[in-house]
């Protein structure tokens, strides 16, 4: 059965910064359900036509723009908002880029690099090099309420939520925020098709989004941070994985490492030059903490599903 949202939220009702002195743009009931409709990360800079050429012309500063907010009536500081997600549906096309100063190893991949993808349903497969299908399972990687105070930057993340950039947070998760201001003033965008944890080159694919979420107030839930109940793992996104270790005394050291030495397996086994294999690591490879107690050493893991190259 179609779900009817109790607002829309359109494209143009977006801002750039998490500030609690930005007031609501609509305000709904608990357990009402909202539609956002999201540009790209770009902020509709970039499109379907775009060439590594048009990275030189962006505007940093209008990437991450959020849609909202919108407030939820009987809200206050000490609740947290129940953000349900229902439905999450995603452009016929996305980017994903390599942007100078941007990335787990910006110092490394220095010159900037672009590719569009053509995205097909979900739960299907994108092409995104020759040979390379991934999953595509949409999400946004920008959730938040009002911060305790700012203004605040859209790229980092906080208690608030942000740009969490949290592959798991598909339709079907539930995520819950502390709310610190009056009606939580909840926004949203940054849609992507498909990444892997960890985001490692800074973009996933990056889409334009519709997304449907309900929004409820828990006065008996009291968090000091992001919390959230994941969905079922798609069959798409289940098989075998190929790892590689990062190990040393630092933990984005060993990050760095784990990633170099998965752009080393996917040049030696499957050809791929370095920096088409960095972006599909930010797209398809998930970096995980393997070990982090047995100092001074700890462990981090990119995760390649083999199941991409099938």
């Amino acid at each position: 059965m179609a779900i009817s949202p109790a607002i829309h939220v359109a494209r143009d009702r977006f801002h750039l910064a998490w500030d609690p002195a930005i007031s609501a743009v609509e305000t709904v009931a608990s357990g009402d359900v909202v539609a956002f409709d999201l540009l790209d990360a770009s902020g509709g800079q970039l499109t379907a036509a775009s060439t590594v050429e048009d990275l030189g012309r962006l505007d940093l500063d209008r990437v991450d723009q959020v849609n909202g907010p919108v407030a939820v009536a009987g809200a206050e500081p000490g609740d947290t908002l129940q953000i349900d997600l229902l439905e999450f549906s995603p452009a016929d096309w996305g980017w994903t880029a390599g942007i100078p100063g941007f990335g787990l190893l910006a110092d490394e991949f220095t010159d900037p690099s672009l590719r569009i993808t053509r995205v097909p349903a979900v739960g299907e497969r994108a092409e995104f090099l020759p040979g390379i299908r991934v999953p595509v399972v949409p999400f946004c990687g920008e959730v938040g309420v009002a911060p305790p105070t700012g203004p605040r930057s859209t790229i980092p993340p906080d208690v608030f939520g942000g740009n969490m950039d949290t592959r798991h947070l598909t339709a079907g998760a539930t995520l819950f925020l502390p709310v610190f201001h009056d009606g939580a003033r909840l926004s949203m965008g940054d849609g992507h098709a498909a990444q892997g944890d960890g985001e490692v080159c800074g973009t996933a694919i990056e889409t334009p989004m519709r997304a449907l979420v309900r929004l409820t107030v828990r006065k008996d839930l009291h968090l000091t941070g992001p919390e959230f109940l994941t969905a079922d793992v798609p069959a798409i996104a289940r098989g075998r994985r190929y790892a590689t270790d990062g190990v040393g005394p630092d933990l984005m050291g060993a990050a760095r490492d784990a990633v170099r030495r998965m752009i080393d397996w996917l040049g030696r086994e499957h050809g791929l030059a370095p920096i088409d294999a960095y972006l599909l690591a930010s797209v398809a490879v998930d970096l995980r903490i393997s070990e982090i107690v047995d100092m001074p050493n700890v462990v981090v893991t990119a995760h390649c599903p083999l199941s991409i190259f099938d």
